[in-house]
């Protein structure tokens, strides 16, 4: 499955959840228990099995992150092989993207919105350019905006929006420098509270 771009709203809508694709949490809402599509309003309830239920979970999480199936089993297979519980270390990973301490800081709106932006080289990830929006960031790296960015529109009010936003355990940031820093890794309140990761490693343990 490739990355969805058609209206966000709709991706909320299939899942009865929202999955912070828009910045408008409380239009999101509005119709959230309503299926996209024309017969969305008449739609009839259908009882998933055990599998439409571990689907449903993984398929969420990719649109939550914006990754792709190779992508996302990749992520999969290497917390499977890594020690410790394996539903943590794929949520750590996924934690520690990129774009979404990008998104965490505060850089950002939406995820979609940070992945443009590291894709763009508006970052430096430890004084060093960094465009790969799937990187994995480590404790104690870095994260700038880059000081001949700092000036375009789209960050005309970004000091503002790093001081109001409500961060991590694992982060920190000046609002005054740009300039964020990871502190920890990621904990169990930090994770993404829409999807069951361990429905998710379920599904993946069998195929």
């Amino acid at each position: 499955m490739g990355r969805n771009i058609g209206p966000k709203n709709k991706i909320a809508r299939r899942f009865k959840a929202n999955l912070g694709l828009k910045t408008n949490a409380s239009k999101v809402a509005r119709r959230l228990n309503q299926a996209p599509g024309v017969h969305g309003p008449n739609q009839r309830r259908v009882t998933l099995s055990a599998f439409g239920k571990q689907l449903l979970e993984k398929q969420k999480a990719k649109a939550v992150y914006g990754i792709r199936e190779k992508q996302f089993r990749k992520y999969v297979e290497k917390a499977s092989a890594m020690t410790g519980d394996s539903g943590v270390n794929l949520q750590e990973m996924l934690e520690m993207r990129m774009d979404n301490v990008v998104y965490r800081l505060g850089f950002a709106t939406t995820r979609a919105q940070a992945r443009q932006f590291v894709s763009h080289s508006m970052f430096l990830l430890n004084g060093k350019k960094m465009n790969i929006p799937s990187h994995i960031a480590r404790v104690g790296d870095i994260i700038s905006l880059k000081p001949n960015k700092q000036k375009k529109q789209i960050f005309e009010n970004v000091s503002d929006r790093l001081q109001a936003r409500e961060l991590p355990s694992w982060a920190s940031v000046d609002a005054a420098t740009k300039i964020g820093k990871i502190l920890a890794k990621p904990t169990s309140k930090d994770f993404e509270r829409v999807y069951d990761v361990k429905l998710i490693t379920e599904y993946y343990s069998t195929r």
